[in-house]
């Protein structure tokens, strides 16, 4: 065995800010292949030996492997790239310091939890298993439903390995035919036995292992706050929901106490939803105005965006900055709200809030009656084709809130000058949020942005009026008439993101189907055959009789 030398291995999941500007691709998805598990107590359980090393043949499947589980607190297994992982194979195989894994096992015994360590132990495993999220048991565990920029970063980090250390197969043959094996990986095959990864083992109770994961999960990289919050409502109704719309009810069933007849339900709606939100997949550079409403299924920023679409739909926002004015001074006593108490002990809460979310992104896009069809490319992708999640939960927002006031059909009547002037100045989206910041705290400016808009246009006012009375406003006086914002760069080559731009621009310029009824724009996601003259009025069913429309304005407008 080589003396062992201390590296740098990303032994964390690397934060990334709740919606910033970086939007990773390219992680490779492991979850898999470590089931999760609820902390339990079983009266029959067999307790394991506390080893202080995990070796290489405990990672195949046996009695050390099968009993690995996950919380299910844990994050999902999904943070790692291509280059990541070739590195922490690479530092196993060459006998470097990996950091040591953290495991708990109840007391009476049962199976083994990893607190800390999952990505290493998962690496590895992929390794073993020649499975890096596209395998028989990433393909099971997700029904067989895997994002292509799953499958895209499975292959990439297949072929990174290999060019790199070689496979597992072909160390295991190295072993059998030295003579017909290259070199280095026969002689990484003769010290393979002699490697193993350090482990260390937290004694306690149930609640003393999971204290020590959110500690040491936040002592080095602290969890990303909306993760955070995820993770300690995991049996919370929205929690639950947003999981199983982030997967399309595959994966680990967090739900699976329920009854079937919720599991099925809870599943089949997740599934609509998801489809719904990212259906189909955005690939980039773009080259169709066929995009999907919520950006890419397959995202660091995916699920917190849906968590906080699952409380939008629910009404579980956040404050409002007149509820914030009213917070309390330190020593002022205030009468408390007590809040909803959203735990879910048979799946009703989660189902209802499902169906709360289905009907909120059928108004949005799709066939469904009720869609307006809102179009991608004008509300929730900037100029340069970056997909915009703030503005996508404002406009949902917004949407709620007509809908609320019965403004729908007024609404339609003003749309298409309300889309020209978003079109027009669609960076005027971009200075709102880089002036409030990420995530959720420019929702309600960009929300209130929308409606002085609407209500602008719906009084009659044109846009240079409008642009001369954001100049005076208290609010949204900085927001500025500006070009389409272009990012510097001195190479040659066109990037992934101008390319996208000058599609977009000359794709949403060029004369495109719009809505027989309100003339807007239609969407291919959400498009409706109407007949010009009614049914009830005589009308047939003939080509010349007939006309695109959005589903809601020939439902609903229409009639």
């Amino acid at each position: 065995m080589l003396p062992a030398k201390a590296v740098t291995i990303p032994c964390r999941k690397t934060r990334i800010g709740h919606w910033g500007n970086a939007v990773p691709t390219n992680l490779v998805n492991l979850d898999a292949l470590i089931p999760r598990e609820d902390f339990e107590i079983r009266e029959d359980a067999v307790r394991f030996e506390q080893r202080d090393r995990i070796a290489i043949n405990d990672l195949n499947p046996g009695f050390f492997y099968n009993a690995l589980r996950k919380p299910d607190f844990q994050r999902e297994t999904s943070g790692w790239n291509a280059p990541k992982i070739a590195d922490l194979v690479t530092s196993y195989l060459s006998g470097d310091l990996i950091p040591a894994v953290i495991l708990w096992q109840p007391e009476n015994g049962g199976s083994i939890f990893v607190i800390d360590g999952a990505h290493r132990l998962s690496a590895l495993i992929a390794w073993v298993r020649d499975d890096y999220g596209d395998g028989d048991v990433s393909r099971s565990f997700f029904k067989n439903q895997l994002p292509p920029e799953q499958v895209a970063a499975a292959e990439r980090t297949r072929k990174l390995v290999k060019g790199t250390v070689g496979s597992f197969a072909e160390h295991l043959a190295a072993t059998q035919y030295p003579e017909q094996s290259r070199p280095e990986v026969r002689a990484r095959a003769r010290r393979l036995g002699t490697l193993a990864v350090i482990v260390q083992w937290v004694n306690g109770n149930a609640d003393k292992a999971e204290q020590s994961f959110f500690k040491i999960n936040q002592e080095a990289t602290p969890i990303d706050p909306t993760e955070l919050r995820i993770l300690r409502a995991r049996k919370h109704a929205n929690a639950l929901a947003a999981r199983a719309i982030m997967r399309a009810g595959t994966g680990h069933r967090y739900w699976e106490q329920f009854t079937e007849e919720y599991q099925k339900g809870i599943e089949t709606m997740a599934a609509e939803i998801h489809r719904i939100l990212f259906s189909p997949p955005l690939v980039t550079p773009i080259k169709t105005l066929d995009l999907p409403v919520a950006g890419r299924s397959y995202s660091a920023l995916t699920l917190p965006l849906i968590y906080d679409l699952v409380n939008l739909a629910n009404g579980e926002t956040p404050l409002t900055p007149a509820e914030k004015a009213k917070t309390p001074k330190k020593g002022e006593k205030v009468k408390e709200i007590p809040k909803p108490d959203l735990t879910d002990p048979d799946g009703q809460k989660t189902i209802r809030y499902l169906s709360r979310v289905r009907t909120t992104v059928q108004r949005i896009s799709g066939t469904h009656s009720s869609s307006l069809g809102l179009h991608p490319a004008i509300y929730f992708y900037s100029t340069m084709g970056r997909h915009q999640p703030t503005a996508f939960l404002a406009v949902v927002g917004f949407i709620m809130e007509l809908e609320k006031r019965e403004q729908l059909k007024v609404f339609t009547g003003h749309r298409e000058r309300f889309e020209d002037f978003l079109l027009a100045q669609k960076d005027m989206v971009n200075q709102i949020v880089r002036r409030f910041g990420g995530g959720l705290k420019p929702f309600y400016r960009l929300k209130n942005f929308y409606h002085f808009v609407y209500e602008a246009i719906k009084a009659g006012k044109d846009d240079a009026q409008i642009l001369s009375e954001l100049e005076k406003h208290e609010v949204f006086a900085f927001v500025k008439a500006l070009p389409a914002y272009e990012e510097e760069t001195e190479q040659q080559d066109f990037k992934t993101s101008v390319k996208s731009g000058a599609f977009l621009k000359a794709a949403l310029e060029a004369p495109r189907e719009r809505c027989g009824i309100c003339h807007a724009r239609l969407h291919v996601n959400s498009i409706s055959l109407d007949h010009i003259v009614r049914k009830a009025d005589g009308g047939i069913g003939t080509l010349d009789n007939s006309q695109l429309a959005h589903p809601y304005c020939d439902s609903t407008v229409k009639n």
